[in-house]
């Protein structure tokens, strides 16, 4: 079986939910070890394989969930909810082994062989440090030094981005996670429990056939979904981790205004907290609402067979922008009424170290947020976007 031009709705979507909340407690559980350990514990790790959080990003025709858009998103937003670091991690690992799965051709049975089995390849690596490629017979002799490898610890094979040495091709490289080096270097303030470590290798081959395009948005497994791109796809999963982690730590000021509410001279019983906490409510449903009524848009684009416009592209990355600072703006209202607590170990102290953390990611950095601006305004009306540049 090979592609299909439809998006692809997953009926798997209420049960992994459920399954997801079931494990909540042990993630949140586990949730301080993991920040100390610097990447998921064991029990963590494989309770939310065997889930099939990953498997909801694989192509349905290898025997993934293939969820749409909308239903990735939920999907990270729960389990972000429940705990940063497992929200990313799981997010990263499904969006690299998923695009893995979608855009390589023929290697893609032998790395994938029984996904509903739990045997195929996990992916982790990075896609933006582009690393050399030497052209030799029937393949590429690849050099390169790369970051923020989140999930490297539970990965089988590495995902990166390599230029076609003489060339201005761009192409994304599957290989074995034992043909690199890796550098256990994260030690970083937030996503601690990530492994989000950097790796590097010279002159390793790897065949032709383990590579595609890093532009493309032509699977040839799986659905409409993939035919949005790498950077698109990537959109989605950091969009719900936002959402996630927001809600949680407004959750958590609620709670924790509910502990404090009549101690002598609580600040969270004054007329300022509830206009505050109102406000960053409002914030952060509206957010959500607009993400899901954009969303929506765009899975009607492409169940019609139709790809994503250059405005859709733009609103894809803003919408993206627009929620991370939206929770940036929520978890500074947070610190600020949590008081010393927010400074203590406990969940309010690692959502927003995480929190912290996970709005330095380039998606939403403010080079993406300045060509959003460019395409809106008029001043580049003929571009169209190439990873996270607009180009003309």
């Amino acid at each position: 079986m090979t592609a299909s031009a439809r998006l692809h709705i997953s009926d798997e979507f209420p049960a992994l939910l459920e399954r997801i909340d079931a494990l909540g407690e042990s993630v949140e559980a586990n949730a301080a070890a993991a920040d100390t350990l610097g990447r998921l514990t064991e029990d963590t790790a494989q309770a939310l394989l065997a889930a099939g959080v990953v498997r909801a990003g694989l192509p349905a025709n290898l025997g993934g969930y293939e969820f749409c858009p909308r239903q990735l998103i939920q999907t990270i937003e729960r389990l972000s909810y429940h705990d940063a670091a497992a929200g990313w991690t799981m997010m990263v690992l499904q969006m690299v082994t998923g695009t893995s799965a979608a855009y390589l051709g023929a290697v893609a049975a032998e790395l994938f062989p029984d996904v509903a089995a739990g045997a195929h390849a996990l992916f982790a690596g990075q896609g933006t440090r582009l690393g050399r490629a030497v052209p030799v017979d029937g393949g590429y002799l690849v050099s390169g030094e790369w970051q923020f490898a989140s999930g490297m610890a539970l990965a089988t094979h590495i995902h990166s981005a390599i230029r076609v040495e003489g060339t201005d091709e761009v192409r994304m490289l599957a290989m074995p996670k034992s043909q690199v080096t890796l550098v256990d270097n994260w030690d970083v303030l937030g996503l601690r429990a990530t492994s989000s470590i950097d790796y590097h290798c010279t002159d390793v081959y790897v065949p032709h056939a383990n590579t595609y395009p890093a532009t493309t948005k032509v699977p040839t497994n799986g659905g409409a979904i993939y035919r949005i791109g790498v950077a698109n796809m990537s959109a989605i999963v950091h969009t719900g981790w936002a959402l996630g982690v927001g809600r949680r730590l407004l959750d958590e000021l609620k709670l924790y205004a509910a502990n404090k509410s009549g101690t002598p001279h609580a600040a969270v019983d004054t007329a300022q907290f509830h206009a505050d906490y109102a406000t960053a409510e409002a914030k952060l449903r509206a957010a959500r609402a607009w993400v899901l009524q954009a969303w929506q848009g765009h899975e009607e684009t492409l169940d019609a067979g139709e790809p994503l416009s250059t405005e859709q592209e733009t609103l894809i990355r803003l919408v993206l922008n627009h929620t991370t600072w939206t929770v940036h703006d929520i978890g500074r209202t947070v610190h600020r009424w949590a008081a010393t607590t927010a400074i203590r170990r406990g969940p309010i102290e690692r959502f927003l170290r995480d929190l912290t953390t996970g709005t330095q990611h380039i998606t939403s950095g403010p080079i993406v947020l300045q060509n959003c601006g460019k395409w809106l305004s008029g001043a580049q009306p003929n571009a169209h976007w190439q990873f996270l540049d607009l180009v003309e």
